[in-house]
């Protein structure tokens, strides 16, 4: 397996409702990120450029889902499973992050 251009960490925590922290995996939907993004690296047959892993919390739960790109270390937060192609297309594949998602500067 080649070694790939970008690594895609897609926060999957799950925690109980109400839970003061949140999850990315409960009302964020990370689950449904974390799907889009194997299938659209499988569609765009993108295994040699591009590698997604599923984690833990990245932190900042309040702004989930949260996804994080290296080795530019770039995170989004708010991410939804629409948000996928633009995070491909304009990052990924474009070389420019997707400023509208990006997690805030205090954050990140």
């Amino acid at each position: 397996m080649p070694k790939p251009q970008k690594h895609v960490f897609v926060c999957v925590q799950g925690r109980p409702p109400g839970h003061p922290r949140g999850s990315c995996a409960g009302e964020r939907g990370s689950p449904a990120v974390m799907e889009e993004f194997l299938n659209q690296v499988q569609i765009r047959n993108l295994f040699d450029r591009v590698q997604v892993t599923n984690t833990g919390c990245l932190g900042p739960c309040f702004n989930g889902a949260s996804v994080l790109v290296y080795p530019d270390g770039v995170m989004y937060g708010g991410v939804t499973r629409e948000d996928v192609n633009a995070i491909i297309d304009e990052h990924l594949l474009g070389g420019t992050p997707v400023e509208r998602l990006l997690m805030p500067a205090e954050v990140w």
